[in-house]
Formats: C-alpha cells, sequence, structure tokens
C-alpha cells in the first residue's frame, strides 16, 4: 500500500495594526502636560491626574498588550512598564490624599522611584540605538528628565524642577512628533514626517 502525503503550506499574513502611536501619543501628551506643570504655568490638579490614569496608564498598557501580540519584546516592555508608571505615579499623588497610604516618606524616596525609573529608561534607549533617531530622542530625553526631576527632589532647588520641565516639555514634543509621523507615514505610504532610520 502506498503511503499518501500532502505538503501544505499556510502562509500567516500580519494584518493588525501599528500600536506604536498609540502608546507614543499617550506617553508624549501626557508628558507634556506634567511637565507644564513642572516648569510652573499651572498647578498638579485632575486634568494631569486623569491623563496619567487614562492616556497614560491605560492607552499605554493597552498598545503594550497589542505589541506583545506583534512579537515586540521592546515595545511590550516599554509600553506596559511606562503605562503602569503614570498609573503608579497617579497612585503615589492621590492615595495620601484619601487617607489610604501614608505619604512618600519624602523626597529621597520620590528621588529614589524617579532614580530606578532613569536607570530602566536608560537601559531602553540602549535598545533604542539600532531602531532609529526619533526613537533615540524619546528614551534619551526620557532618561535625562527623569535624573533632573531626582535631582529636583534631592536638592530641592525649585530652579532644577523647572528645568526639567522644559526638558519633559521637549522628550513630551518627541514622543508626539513620532507617534504622528508612524500614523502619517503609514497612512500616506511614503515618508512625510522622517524618523531618520539608523
Amino acid at each position: 500500500m502506498a503511503e499518501i502525503t500532502t505538503d501544505k503550506t499556510v502562509l500567516i499574513s500580519e494584518i493588525t495594526g501599528n500600536p506604536a502611536p498609540l502608546g507614543l501619543l499617550g506617553f508624549g501628551m501626557t508628558t507634556v502636560l506634567l511637565n507644564l506643570h513642572n516648569a510652573g504655568l499651572f498647578t498638579l490638579g485632575s486634568m494631569i491626574l486623569a491623563m496619567g490614569l487614562c492616556y497614560g496608564g491605560t492607552a499605554q498598557i493597552i498598545a503594550g498588550i497589542m505589541e506583545w501580540k506583534k512579537n515586540n519584546t521592546f515595545g511590550t516592555t516599554a509600553f506596559v512598564s511606562y503605562g503602569l508608571f503614570w498609573i503608579s505615579l497617579v497612585l503615589i499623588l492621590i492615595l495620601p490624599k484619601l487617607g489610604l497610604a501614608d505619604g512618600t516618606g519624602g523626597n529621597i524616596a520620590m528621588a529614589s522611584y524617579l532614580i530606578m525609573w532613569g536607570i530602566f529608561t536608560f537601559v531602553m534607549f540602549i535598545g533604542t540605538l539600532k531602531v532609529n533617531r526619533a526613537i533615540q530622542m524619546v528614551f534619551g530625553s526620557l532618561a535625562v528628565l527623569f535624573f533632573l526631576l531626582a535631582l529636583g527632589d534631592l536638592t530641592g532647588i525649585e530652579t532644577i524642577t523647572r528645568i526639567a520641565g522644559l526638558e519633559g516639555i521637549i522628550c513630551g514634543s518627541s514622543a508626539i512628533y513620532t507617534g504622528l509621523a508612524q500614523v502619517l507615514n503609514e497612512n500616506y505610504q511614503r515618508t512625510v514626517l522622517p524618523l531618520w532610520p539608523v
């Protein structure tokens, strides 16, 4: 009896959209707004807290889960981590006000929190060296931002926090640019806004 074999090739095509612009815009817009506060333009209020929970937090987590589906470890790690950063930052600010926890424990505790995020971001920045200059700008300026904010907390020098705020506006704006560039470039299938690939 002859053995019958059939060779079938199944081609699986990736048909999901690019989640990176959602994550970059959630991060960028929220970062700009928080750093307008750090620069001294307005007080910390419900607008920033709501953006931190919704767009900075939840939208980035959604983008990170979508990056996981695309087998992108870097995107998953970045977006889920920074989404949870925003949610944790909001909780740090509101839990004491609600009487559910003590405050951060002073400037050293908050500086320690920011330094940990700065170290994480610097290592993630190393991962961007193979991507494009736009993403490098986002992560490089974010690492600087975390360390400047930590320095402001450690020293209590308001001018350092104001400088961090201005640097944070640049960081957030670079993320907004990168996210919108990806949307426009994919939509028009050509380079509308350059990302400067490595």
